[in-house]
């Protein structure tokens, strides 16, 4: 896209900070939605709970990244908790989708966030975006998820949703997490280590997500994963190799329902999931294994 002004939820996020400096880096004007009045040019007030936007400041953008939505691995799944993870990706998606299409003009593309939870259990079959919405709580989430999004498409806006797999970085994520153990040396494998991480490097998740916005053919389902889905005992291998740390410990499978409750399905969960629509697209990797994607966390 030429200089362009691109508006973004959950912009204090992981990805969210990561594009902002991005856009910006190559002279974007960013435009950042935060839940309270604005305090500069560059903030828009919304309010995902009550359904608010103030519309007047998405007068002029070209595309609305919406990234925003309650961290799924962030509390043990308490019923009320699972009603917040649902209820902050439902109703705020709703809610940008119905402003965007409120507009006069509307911006020529949507990228709303999704998740490959939209597949389930895969096992160790792999998936593409061709593939139906799997059983449970995850999957229900994102199929009401990406529905939420209707209003912009009925508007005729390019809707992407971008079903994103586990993100690489130190910064935070369930990568995050993983770090500090490793470098202490706890680190290890989760269960029986058979099942897929389908993985994708900082830098890349950054660059696919730049790559949808500059690619006007891309619209519904896209999965940002790597091309290279590794098992959980591979990456255990892996993150030993590039720290230099032993990898003895291994959470069992019961200790970890125990700890995590019913989250605890979806970390040992398998899903094998590859990035089709990207690849086709013309989409290159810059990190394409797990070695390489863990290196670029650590640059």
């Amino acid at each position: 896209m030429p200089h362009s002004r691109i508006a973004v939820t959950g912009s204090t996020g992981l990805i969210g900070a990561a594009l902002v400096r991005s856009l910006r880096t190559d002279g974007h004007e960013v435009v950042r939605l935060v839940r309270h009045p604005a305090r500069s040019g560059d903030e828009v007030e919304w309010d995902p709970k009550r359904s608010y936007v103030d519309v007047a400041g998405l007068v002029g953008c070209d595309a609305v990244v919406h990234l925003a939505g309650a961290g799924v691995g962030d509390h043990r799944w308490t019923e009320a908790y699972k009603r917040e993870i649902r209820d902050s990706r439902v109703l705020g998606t709703a809610a940008i989708a119905e402003a965007v299409a409120s507009l006069d003009t509307p911006p020529k593309v949507l990228l709303a966030g999704s998740a490959i939870g939209f597949y389930g259990d895969t096992g160790d079959r792999a998936v593409d975006e061709s593939a139906p919405p799997g059983d449970g709580f995850l999957p229900s989430v994102c199929v009401e998820w990406e529905e939420a999004t209707a209003a912009a498409q009925e508007a005729g806006v390019r809707t992407v949703h971008a079903r994103t797999g586990l993100v690489v970085a130190r910064e935070g994520g369930a990568w995050g997490r993983l770090f500090p153990l490793f470098r202490a040396g706890l680190g290890g494998r989760l269960g029986d280590g058979r099942q897929y991480w389908s993985f994708i490097a900082l830098h890349d998740h950054i660059a696919a997500l730049r790559h949808i916005l500059d690619t006007p053919e891309l619209s519904g389902a896209v999965n940002l994963t790597g091309p290279d889905p590794v098992t959980n005992g591979e990456v255990t291998a892996a993150m030993g190799r590039v720290l230099r740390r032993p990898t003895l410990f291994t959470a069992p499978a019961p200790a970890l329902r125990i700890a995590l409750g019913e989250f605890a399905g979806d970390v040992l969960g398998s899903q094998r999931v590859l990035p089709g629509r990207l690849l086709d697209a013309g989409f290159s990797f810059a990190f394409p294994g797990v070695d390489a994607a863990i290196r670029a966390a650590l640059r």
